[in-house]
């Protein structure tokens, strides 16, 4: 069976912990990289790592949509006490596209001054980060430039293909989602990147509207399956190459996925 890392989930959104992890085994993932978003979903991440340690792997953030309903400096503290049981600094970056932060720039500016803190808390604890730039693609990246560590993945990329460029001049990573089954601008983005430089998530539970039904971590196979055929490779091929790179990228530890 090919191996498998899904390199971003929202499982604290996820009920039935049991079976989601049994159905995302089956399916041949063999870790997840589970992100946080404020701070009650936080500490449910954490809690998700505990029950299955050395399989979930526990990223931490603030979501550039969560903060205004959350505690930042209680939420940033909590990951600064976690920081030596997180793999990265996640999910984090901004959301213009928002419906608030489309009317309002101190939004938008406030937005931004949670990501720097973010970016910077990551570099210096030498930790990777998974960013968020929908529809605030050239901000999110000239930030990165300016105040992150040197891993930085965009997840779910979609954007123009002109940033993608800078984006992989830099070293930095992108993404596959299922909706590259579907999606014209998430497509073009993946077919613009090397398989070198492209990692796989499924971004669960979020919906998948070309099957009418919310996502899970064993759907990593429909992003296997559209990315290998975008990049006309074989399935194995694409398995093996963003296996390696999400290892490499958030330093997972070689047992639990040899």
């Amino acid at each position: 069976m090919m191996r498998l890392i899904d390199t971003h989930a929202h499982l604290s959104d996820l009920e039935d912990r049991e079976g989601v992890v049994r159905r995302a085994k089956e399916a041949g993932i063999d870790a997840i990289v589970a992100v946080g978003a404020n701070l009650d979903t936080n500490k449910a991440t954490i809690e998700w790592s505990e029950a299955f340690p050395g399989y979930i792997y526990p990223a931490l953030g603030i979501h550039p949509t969560e903060w205004a309903q959350d505690d930042v400096p209680t939420t940033l503290r909590y990951i600064e006490e976690q920081i030596d049981r997180i793999t990265a600094v996640a999910e984090i970056g901004l959301d213009y596209w928002d419906r608030d932060a489309r009317k309002n720039k101190d939004i938008r500016e406030r937005q931004r001054q949670i990501y720097v803190e973010q970016l910077q808390f990551a570099k210096e604890h030498d930790k990777p980060v998974s960013v968020h730039s929908r529809g605030s693609w050239r901000d999110a990246l000239d930030l990165a430039v300016q105040h992150g560590p040197e891993g930085v993945v965009f997840h779910w990329y979609s954007g123009p293909l002109e940033v993608i460029a800078e984006i992989l001049d830099r070293g930095y990573m992108i993404s596959a989602t299922p909706a590259a089954e579907y999606s014209r601008d998430h497509k073009a983005a993946l077919d613009e990147a090397p398989l070198e430089c492209i990692m796989m998530e499924t971004d669960s539970p979020v919906y998948l509207r070309n099957r009418r039904r919310p996502s899970e971590p064993s759907d990593l196979v429909i992003a296997l399956k559209a990315l290998a055929k975008l990049k006309d490779a074989s399935e194995h091929e694409v398995a093996r190459v963003t296996t390696e790179n999400a290892k490499n990228f958030f330093n997972l530890s070689a047992d639990a996925i040899e």
